[in-house]
């Protein structure tokens, strides 16, 4: 079987109209294995046309596309007036059209500018200029921020903000893109909503009790409930909408919920036919909509469409074989995930109903022998092992000799751009990945080190520590990864997308549950508390990234650790010092 592959179904055009169709979606991610054989999941519908032979995923293939202004959406963040200059008109050219929607484009854009974020004198060709150049390199997909060499790691980042209130690990921390809020969730069931900037508590949403506790089995009841307007048990994911205005969570109650992340009003909860089965471990917004991705322990991503007037389910995604631990979106219709130990990672193609499956755990010899037989010298080798990770090379007496680390499970994943992504698994390795190639393109081993135990008969006992959590700057050369040493580190990427290096650390004492890097506006940095300290007189770049992670006690997902020294159950928040300019 070949490590990466589409899933086999025929391409289709979805129209907005189908999500805000009444009623859930029967359209089910299905993949045939190697052998013919049923879809993975039961349940899974079969498709009455002919399914074509999975095609294997070209390890050379390039992509050389760019991005153009003809690849905008005009229409995507236009709210058009019926009644207004957006009326649909059966005499209008193709031209005619296009040059409407661009000037709609266009107003959107200088009200985005001019809403409390510029004075209208400031609204110029130059800023609409680099609003749409923004624009048409994000819908390109690819790198196009080049962050890292204006960051000066040599000096500690400014912590903005430690937070205390959860009695328990916090299982997430996100913040707005603004930079005006901070949500985070605990284990204890509460969610809490803070002021970034001035650090004050706004806000908190408790653990609720279901109407009924426990059925005549002796089952936790009330996850069920459609009345209940808050999590019942352990809130373990959150996400917020790119404009704000939406704040989801999700958790052990296998109940999505749905709020005003202004107003913090509960507005809806997905329970039943239109959630989970199982618990809820992962959430994202797709980028500059309201489009939810939600990944479950039932081996099922869901989507969702929270857009006003819809706020319903659309679809279910099927493939993975074990727990779905973490996901991942930017702005295209696509999206990954990570099975834990079914050792993939899947990238989705939401319209064309394909995924392609990325096999973690090192190089496989079996695989191999599948695939084109052994490769010259392999016989014998002992560092082919199935599954086995490189660790760290001694040498002895006769040859060279490799520390080998099984990794069994794939934790975390994070999007760089549209096509190139970075996870983490519990053998420390960090692996870079891109669409066209089937390996990763680059593997970072024991990226946090070893764990040191003490045993009554071994001694000491090194295993490596797995990485807990991975995140990025979006669309940058900026990653993110954390596990529970006590440092977050940084990781700068190449220009070509070829591999990574460490360039900072960030002290973070305890279990980092949850990462996520964000540039707020430059303006968003003008107060004395978000700049460097007076007495420095060098000219300094204004701010341009923020990191914040959820810390704990324990990792989010269970209780095997338990850190108490020094480690404090809260969110971290820090601001990187920008290189002085000559």
């Amino acid at each position: 079987m070949p490590d990466a592959f589409f899933a086999s179904s025929k391409p289709r055009k979805r129209k907005r109209s189908d999500v805000a169709s009444a009623g859930p979606s029967n359209k089910k991610f299905a993949r045939k294995d190697a052998s013919g054989g049923k879809p993975p999941l039961n349940g899974a519908l079969k498709r009455n046309a002919k399914r074509p032979v999975d095609e294997e995923l070209d390890s050379d293939q390039t992509n050389d596309e760019g991005g153009d202004i003809d690849d905008l959406d005009l229409t995507a963040d236009v709210d058009v007036d019926p009644g207004a200059s957006g009326d649909e008109d059966e005499e209008e050219t193709p031209a005619e059209k296009r040059l409407r929607l661009a000037k709609l484009y266009l107003e959107s854009v200088k009200e985005g500018l001019a809403d409390g974020e510029f004075d209208a004198a400031e609204i110029d060709k130059e800023l609409i200029s680099a609003r749409l150049k923004q624009d048409v390199m994000e819908h390109s997909g690819k790198m196009h921020i080049f962050i890292a060499d204006t960051i000066d790691f040599q000096l500690a980042p400014t912590c903005i903000l430690r937070t205390r209130g959860h009695r328990f690990s916090v299982t997430s921390a996100v913040a707005s893109e603004s930079g005006k809020f901070l949500f985070t969730s605990g284990k204890e069931g509460s969610i809490i909503k803070w002021d970034l900037v001035s650090g004050k508590k706004l806000a908190t949403f408790p653990k609720v009790r279901p109407l009924q506790t426990t059925s005549k089995k002796g089952k936790a009841k009330g996850f069920g409930d459609p009345a209940v307007q808050g999590h019942t048990d352990e809130v373990l994911a959150l996400a917020l909408s790119g404009d704000g205005k939406y704040l989801a969570s999700a958790g052990k109650d296998r109940r999505l919920g749905v709020w005003d992340a202004e107003a913090g009003v509960w507005l809806k909860g997905f329970v039943g036919q239109m959630g989970h089965k199982d618990i809820i471990s992962a959430l994202t917004f797709r980028k500059g909509t309201h489009q939810l991705y939600t990944g479950s322990y039932d081996r099922t991503l869901k989507v969702y469409d929270l857009t006003p007037g819809v706020m319903g389910y659309v679809e279910t995604l099927f493939g993975h074989q074990d727990h779905v631990l973490a996901l991942d979106a930017l702005r295209g219709e696509t999206c990954v995930s990570v099975g834990g130990r079914d050792k993939t990672v899947r990238y989705w193609k939401i319209v064309d109903e394909t995924q392609l499956v990325f096999r973690g755990g090192g190089r496989s010899r079996i695989r191999e022998v599948l695939e084109g037989g052994l490769r010259d010298g392999d016989e014998g080798d002992e560092a082919e092992d199935d599954g086995a990770e490189s660790g760290v090379k001694t040498m002895g007496k006769e040859r060279e000799k490799v520390i080998k680390f099984v990794e069994g499970s794939m934790e975390c994943v994070a999007m760089i751009d549209e096509t190139t992504f970075i996870s983490g698994g519990d053998s420390g390795s960090l692996c870079l990945w891109t669409t066209q190639k089937k390996k990763p393109v680059f593997t970072q081993a024991l990226s946090h080190g070893f764990n040191e135990a003490q045993s009554a008969t071994e001694g000491i006992i090194q295993t490596p520590r797995w990485v807990t959590a991975v995140a990025s700057l979006r669309y940058s050369d900026l990653i993110a990864s954390g596990s529970w040493e006590g440092d977050i580190r940084i990781w700068k990427l190449d220009a070509k997308l070829k591999s990574f290096a460490l360039v900072g650390t960030v002290p973070a004492p305890g279990v980092v549950n949850s990462l996520q890097f964000l540039s707020p506006p430059n303006q968003f940095y003008s107060d004395a508390q978000w700049t460097q300290p007076a007495e420095s007189t060098a000219k300094r770049r204004p701010g341009s990234a923020l990191l914040v992670a959820g810390l704990g006690q324990e990792h989010r997902l269970g209780r095997w650790l338990n850190l108490k020294d020094g480690v404090v159950n809260g969110a971290l928040v820090v601001a990187f010092s920008p290189r002085t300019l000559s």
